[in-house]
């Protein structure tokens, strides 16, 4: 079994909730996402830059990056990991599925 098929999905908004190129921030299991959507895909990472722990969602996207607004690093969207100086830690990313209008995130358990 997938660690998608495995893991314990929650609804997280509605896909029509976002805005193409954009984030929006949700709270699953006490942790802080960043919702994106961005070429027509929906992506979920911890909403938290590893440099300067301010919310990634309220940075830029282009494409499959998404820009920490205070000191410019990028972040890649599938992986977490950052693409730009200053950051060089990776941030968590998450299992996504779409069903009907609902945007469904699995958050491991700690």
């Amino acid at each position: 079994m997938s660690q998608q098929e495995s893991a314990a999905f929650v609804r997280a908004c509605g896909v029509s909730d976002l805005k193409d190129d954009g984030a929006i921030s949700v709270v699953l299991g006490g942790d802080e996402v960043a919702i994106v959507k961005t070429n027509g895909e929906v992506f979920a990472i911890k909403d938290w830059c590893s440099h300067a722990a301010v919310p990634l969602s309220e940075g830029d996207v282009d494409g499959y990056t998404i820009e920490c607004w205070l000191h410019g690093s990028c972040f890649d969207l599938r992986t977490g990991k950052p693409t730009s100086m200053p950051a060089t830690v990776p941030v968590p990313v998450y299992p996504v599925k779409i069903e009907g209008d609902d945007v469904l995130v699995a958050i491991e358990e700690s």
